[in-house]
């Protein structure tokens, strides 16, 4: 296995945001894609993206086969709710591990949730999703979905071995169509998948990104 790249790393922070100005859109507007609520807030912030995010999942489930569908959970996440995920998850590790310092809390919770100052859903550039049949029923990817690497054992990791080959085959599925369309997994945790963010541009090699942290209200 590749060496994974957290999210706290130096390298994602130092690369440049040319913001594109793209609006954020609600993912339901058409209907192309099946929406998920568990995740969904007063303000139903969590069923937007941006426009380019959003053409390319749909493109990535045109590819899948048929009676398979993607299943949309969470896209983007207001700053503010990003950091109180971000710190819930830290103030855990801390009271679990007296020893750690405060690098070592700050980089092992961004195996889970991304720091607040680069967080791609606070860019509206990220999206948690699965995979889903024809009847709107899960299908198994290993974990559920938000499971920690506590809970989980680290098989929430993208790759992982402690995972059924029906899950690692439903993963390799729905990995092949996101990546055809040109999305970059974060590989410590299977469904998140963006695009246009610092990691994504990390990931590929591109110059900059194109989306950095928005408010929902906002058009710049």
């Amino acid at each position: 296995m590749n060496e994974i790249v957290l999210m706290s790393d130096p390298k994602v922070a130092a690369i440049s945001v040319a913001e594109c100005g793209e609006r954020l859109t609600d993912v339901r507007r058409d209907g192309s894609l099946l929406v998920d609520t568990r995740k969904q807030d007063p303000a139903d912030a969590f069923a937007h993206l941006r426009e380019g995010v959003l053409e390319r999942l749909i493109k990535a489930q045109a590819t899948l086969p048929r009676g398979l569908r993607l299943m949309f959970v969470e896209g983007y996440r207001p700053p503010s709710l990003q950091r109180e995920y971000f710190e819930e998850y830290a103030g855990r590790l801390r009271t679990d591990h007296a020893d750690w310092s405060a690098e070592q809390i700050h980089s092992a919770a961004s195996r889970y949730v991304s720091p607040p100052e680069i967080a791609p859903h606070s860019a509206g550039a990220a999206v948690d999703l699965t995979l889903a049949d024809a009847y709107g029923r899960e299908l198994n990817m290993g974990t559920r979905m938000n499971a920690d690497p506590e809970e989980s054992e680290g098989a929430c990791y993208t790759h992982a071995r402690n995972i059924s080959d029906e899950a690692h085959a439903n993963r390799e599925l729905m990995g092949t169509a996101l990546t055809a369309a040109g999305l970059v997994n974060y590989p410590t945790e299977w469904w998140h998948w963006s695009f246009g963010d610092r990691y994504w541009a990390l990931a590929t090699g591109a110059a900059v990104a194109h989306y950095g942290p928005k408010e929902i209200g906002s058009h710049g």
